[in-house]
């Protein structure tokens, strides 16, 4: 399960594009494991990929979409009929097949369109924001199925300008900066090398501080308690501080930066030095 990140604008769709052979690149080339083929006939084959903006036919009913998606790739009406069986009611769009698309909300769209992109069942799934524009239910509905797809044995590449999504189900990410690789490699081996921001200490009654210890936040919570947020250097000062003055330590916590921060930390091969 493989995150591709990227600002808008960083070049994510583009890439994919290119990939897809939609558009040629200027320099380079696009070279795929033999594991999808030999020919460019069965190397796309083996390849699902669902648009940013999939166009559907406004007037054809889920089953005829599905049916018409299944026939370009050479399958028969019974296979398709019996690959909708499996996987519609997991995307849970079963109950509006028999339904024109038209009538579709854009989170249905994009669950039938993704249950499109694997009928054939290819060796790996590309996804070009695939999450972008869903309310959180349809968001977390998506991701359930994005999991389920790739615990069925699929590759799963999708590129997204929402980091959250991707530190939630990916394992390994590709930062997209200014057009250039900026890191490619396992989310817990970034998450691992981000270094420690801050600390949370959280004290009960803890009364007047002395002005050489320095805290970032100080936050007010329910029976006298009081959270400070505190910087690396400044924790032990805090810590002799109350331990001196016998003040109740109810939890010390240490901020770990979200994938996001560190993504947006993360310095490209373009950036300036």
């Amino acid at each position: 399960m493989v995150g591709f990140l990227g600002a808008n604008g960083a070049g994510k769709t583009t890439s994919l594009k290119i990939i897809m052979d939609f558009i040629r690149p200027t320099m380079g080339e696009v070279i795929f494991s033999s594991v999808l083929g030999t020919t460019r006939e069965e190397i796309f084959r083996n390849i699902g990929f669902l648009p940013e903006r999939p166009y559907f036919y406004q007037n054809l009913t889920g089953n005829d979409f599905l049916l018409f998606m299944g026939r370009l790739t050479d399958l028969d009406a019974r296979t398709v009929s019996e690959r909708v069986k499996v996987w519609a009611p997991r995307f849970k769009i079963d109950h509006a097949l028999g339904r024109e698309l038209k009538t579709y909300s854009k989170g249905m769209l994009q669950r039938i369109g993704f249950l499109a992109t694997i009928l054939h069942e290819p060796k790996i799934i590309i996804l070009d924001e695939p999450l972008s524009g869903l309310d959180p239910i349809g968001r977390k509905e998506l991701k359930d199925v994005i999991v389920e797809v790739h615990k069925a044995g699929k590759t799963v590449f999708f590129s997204s300008h929402i980091v959250p999504d991707i530190e939630e189900i990916c394992d390994r990410v590709i930062f997209l900066k200014n057009g250039a690789l900026a890191y490619d490699g396992s989310v817990s081996t970034l998450m691992k090398q981000a270094k420690v921001q801050d600390f949370t200490l959280t004290v009960q009654s803890p009364g007047e501080l002395p002005p050489q210890v320095k805290f970032k936040q100080k936050l007010l919570l329910a029976e006298d308690l009081t959270r400070f947020t505190v910087s690396p250097d400044q924790k032990e000062v805090l810590l002799n501080h109350l331990v001196i003055e016998k003040k109740n330590i109810v939890s010390l916590e240490m901020m770990k930066p979200s994938l996001e921060e560190i993504f947006y930390n993360t310095r490209g091969t373009n950036d300036p030095q």
